[in-house]
């Protein structure tokens, strides 16, 4: 299976049925960090959680996707980890924030719009990142 580097989020959820349409719940988190936005319309793809295959057995790429859907998106830096990142936005406090693969957020303090910069990630959370700036890109 192929993702997109367009992906903004990755999560498990359940569609229901009410009033005659049918509901898919963004979880919270997937606001406050900024990935998503409330009001604005996104692209939706929906992943079994599992297919059979033509000998009937599950297709384990599946049960992997699925498996690790369940536990959320794997960050795609570690703590320890050199990044050049452009800050391509302000955070609420006024923090840089940079965009990786995925969507994946990683804010970075003391930077402003436009910067490229090489930093080192500090902090790695299951939804956002936090780098310091190690030397200014040129």
């Amino acid at each position: 299976m192929e993702i997109s580097e367009k992906l903004l989020c990755l999560f498990s959820t359940d569609v229901r049925e009410e009033d005659g349409k049918y509901v898919v719940d963004v979880p919270h988190r997937e606001i406050e960090t900024g990935s998503v936005e409330a009001g604005e319309t996104y692209r939706v793809a929906l992943i079994s959680r599992s297919e059979s295959t033509d000998d009937g057995s599950a297709d384990s790429a599946t049960d992997i996707s699925a498996s690790r859907a369940d536990d959320g998106p794997q960050p795609p830096v570690e703590p320890g980890e050199m990044r050049y990142v452009e800050i391509e936005d302000l955070g609420k406090q006024g923090d840089g924030i940079a965009r990786v693969e995925r969507g994946y957020v990683i804010i970075v303090p003391d930077t402003e719009v436009g910067e490229r910069v090489k930093i080192e990630v500090t902090e790695v959370k299951s939804n956002f990142a936090v780098g310091s700036v190690v030397e200014e890109a040129v």
